[in-house]
């Protein structure tokens, strides 16, 4: 049998393992890349697999990291069947149909662009119609229900904690006379959090594929983040401004109304405070979620099964306002009453989230708090880190509003808990293969876990294949996702792109006005050196860096030379 992991192995983005017998194929997500343009374009090829060489998708859970290339899968000729959750399957109904949304419209913004440069046009990665055909292909399936994909292959989904419907996958997969046992975690989620039942711990496998998000460092406890969220909430209306919490659609979303139902519930001094403070969710695609939340309540645990038989909504409370409309969101950056906005993307990478931020960050008396993990390359990462100013829709914008980044209402199991939850097992797995996390973050877990406990893990560096054999694991082959040079110095060329590109993008926004108007020969002169220097500066990173950076250089000295 062979593990082949094509996805998610560099990162947190793009899961996707194909487990393979002599017989049979089935991938475990199949998920998109997140973060900067390299990751968006790796989205766009090939996957690392004949396709229909697939006779099942086994989905874990309907984050787009996990689930968000099953329509390119169908697109490129998949037609098997996508085994998931109930909850899942209802949520993949949302989360597709935004995510081919979303890649309509950003192809649609390319092509405008194109037409004025005379550039040939893009295709989406995906269409609506392409994410409807995939969710035809969709099959339920309840947690501990032991389905049989085919002869050789069972499957049993387990509550991963994570988010509504998140599974923990055990594969029992026959070759020859013998049977292994592969798990799957899936993302895992904390313990002891409010809507969902707590990580199931699973006694026993040959094969561990497991998450390491955060295998580096541990969250602060949650009891913390939720009375910090409460002092910024009173702080920022207090001195005027908005609080606008970047917050994934599904997960993070329900579980600060979850929050704040409980503020406005609470009698006293608080709820006092609180009653003039309207909360809005400006997203609707969490609009959507939400409302599969309220239809999923056999999900939810024991606390919150309570408060629904004592008659109360824990997703619902007399402040909670959702945007229907453009306009409403629009109108929300009009309004300067003191107030909250959630909403998405999580990660500031796409939705309305940046249109607040556009007209957000540059006031002193807001507030910007980040509620769930920013990968590497996203605008929620750099603002985290502390950039003073960043490029949003090609305008430039000084940071200026106060950045909060609470952790402890990360989804994600932190380091604690990923080894409480990898010390269930009875006895030691043959393996335990680390992926889904930053490499410095795996490779700390994987010490951790060889210090504690004596297994034998590998940690996943690169799209790599391993065959299982009775007695041994042997790697097979091993590839980048994204090709590098000398790492440290790409970072650095990466980040004088970044900046040439937001130069040269006021540039092009500005250049039908500029040569339209009656400017001056100096004027015309400087412009002409500058984009002489970019095209220069674009070609020496070109020769420089990766491959799919390359492309973006190209794409740059094309637009210096227009």
């Amino acid at each position: 049998m062979k593990i082949k992991f094509c996805g998610a192995a560099e990162g947190v983005t793009g899961s996707c393992h194909l487990l393979a017998t002599d017989s049979h194929k089935i991938l475990l997500d199949c998920g998109q890349y997140q973060g900067g343009k390299a990751q968006d374009e790796m989205n766009f090829m090939p996957f690392p697999f004949a396709v229909n060489d697939i006779e099942a998708v086994v989905l874990s859970h309907a984050h787009i990291d996990h689930c968000g290339r099953l329509p390119l899968l169908v697109k490129r000729g998949y037609e098997g069947p996508i085994y998931t959750t109930k909850a899942t399957a209802d949520l993949l109904e949302v989360m597709l149909k935004d995510s081919a949304y979303i890649h309509e419209k950003e192809a649609e913004w390319k092509n405008k662009k194109a037409d004025r440069l005379g550039r040939k046009h893009v295709e989406p990665l995906y269409t609506i119609e392409d994410a409807e055909d995939a969710l035809k292909l969709v099959k339920p399936v309840l947690y501990n229900q032991m389905v049989e994909i085919n002869e050789e292959m069972r499957v049993v989904f387990n509550d991963a904690g994570h988010i509504l419907g998140s599974a923990i996958v055990e594969v029992w997969a026959k070759e020859g006379d013998g049977e292994s046992k592969i798990v799957f975690s899936g993302d895992l989620g904390m313990t002891d959090r409010p809507i969902l039942h707590d990580p199931t711990f699973i006694k026993k496998a040959d094969y561990v594929i497991m998450e390491a998000t955060y295998g580096s460092r541990n969250h602060p406890e949650n009891s913390g983040s939720i009375s910090k969220l409460l002092d910024i909430v009173l702080e920022t209306t207090k001195r005027g401004g908005t609080v606008i919490i970047p917050s994934f659609a599904v997960g993070r979303t329900q579980e600060l109304i979850y929050e704040f139902n409980k503020f406005f519930r609470e009698d006293g001094e608080i709820r006092k405070k609180l009653e003039n403070i309207l909360i809005y969710v400006d997203s609707p695609m969490a609009n959507m979620a939400t409302e599969v939340f309220r239809n999923n309540a056999q999900d939810f645990d024991d606390e919150t099964k309570e408060f629904i038989l004592r008659g109360d909504n824990p997703l619902d409370f007399p402040n909670l306002r959702f945007t229907r409309s453009t306009q409403d969101s629009m109108a929300l950056n009009g309004n300067h009453t003191p107030k909250v906005i959630i909403s998405a993307s999580g990660m500031c990478e796409a939705g309305r989230i940046r249109h607040h931020l556009k007209h957000g960050l540059w006031d002193s008396r807001n507030s910007i708090v980040f509620v769930g993990y920013q990968a590497e390359g996203t605008l929620g990462r750099r603002l985290v880190e502390g950039a003073e100013e960043v490029s949003i829709m090609g305008e430039t914008i000084k940071v200026q509003a106060q950045i909060h980044n609470l952790e402890g209402f990360s989804g994600h199991a932190d380091q604690n808990g990923l080894l409480n939850w990898v010390g269930g097992f009875r006895q030691a797995p043959k393996k335990i293969f680390i992926v889904h996390g930053e490499i410095e973050s795996k490779k700390i877990f994987a010490d951790l876990v060889r210090q504690k406990f004596d297994y034998d893990v590998q940690v996943v560096e690169s799209i790599s294949e391993f065959e299982l054999e009775k007695d041994k694991v042997q790697q097979l082959s091993s590839e980048n996702e994204i090709p590098l040079a000398d790492k440290e110095e790409v970072a650095d060329l990466r980040l004088q792109l970044n900046e040439i590109k937001k130069d040269l993008d006021t540039i092009l926004n500005n250049v039908d006005n500029a040569m339209t108007s009656d400017i001056s020969a100096r004027k015309a002169n400087d412009i002409n050196n500058y984009t002489q220097e970019l095209k220069h500066i674009a070609l020496n990173l070109g020769a420089s860096v990766a491959l799919e950076d390359r492309s973006e250089c190209e794409e740059l000295y094309d637009g210096a030379q227009h």
